[in-house]
């Protein structure tokens, strides 16, 4: 419909909070919490419960089942980890395609993200030093169809890989900053 917000968002309010943010940049300090149980052999929970958003709480309620294939030794009974990290990264990534094309006024018909990577499993079975645990690279492919010019994709493709947070957080080292509690 010609009154829809662009790909389903509201671009005006969509500015209205990188306003505040940009006012009062305190207000962009978002704050993530998963909280993940073993649940027996390979398989785990992970719950949501809320985050914080400019030192305001949010509640919010998800569970995240995690497990490994049959030929892993797990039960197939959920994604693996591996798959949860790339369709976390694919859907922050996502995002970012539909407000960059909503706020350059485009209208995406069609928008789909593909990934894949390869892990040597001696890595993580501690079989060599020289072997890394994870991923060396990640490779993706971003289909995307709608009524913006070859230019206008190009440039919202550059401005997802210049701030979607996922996306950053894979192509960048951070810090992982690991406590044990023995209980």
């Amino acid at each position: 419909m010609a009154n829809d917000p662009p790909n389903g968002l509201d671009v005006l309010a969509l500015r209205d909070t990188a306003a505040v943010i940009a006012s009062d940049p305190a207000k962009g300090a978002a704050r993530f919490h998963v909280r993940t149980l073993w649940d027996g052999g390979t398989r785990s929970r992970s719950t949501v419960t809320g985050y914080e958003l400019g030192g305001q709480v949010i509640e919010r309620r998800f569970e995240i089942k995690s497990d490994e294939p049959l030929e892993l030794l797990g039960g197939n009974s959920a994604p693996n980890p591996q798959e949860l990290l790339m369709a976390a990264v694919n859907a922050c990534m996502t995002v970012g395609y539909v407000a960059n094309a909503a706020l350059m006024g485009v209208s995406l018909s069609a928008l789909e993200i593909e990934m894949q990577g390869t892990l040597d499993l001696r890595g993580f079975l501690g079989l060599s030093d020289d072997v890394p645990a994870g991923y060396q690279s990640l490779d993706y492919t971003v289909r995307i169809a709608g009524d913006g010019t070859a230019q206008q994709f190009a440039t919202i493709h550059e401005a997802v890989m210049r701030t979607s947070p996922n996306y950053f957080n894979m192509a960048h080292p951070i810090s992982m900053n690991g406590r044990l509690d023995i209980l």
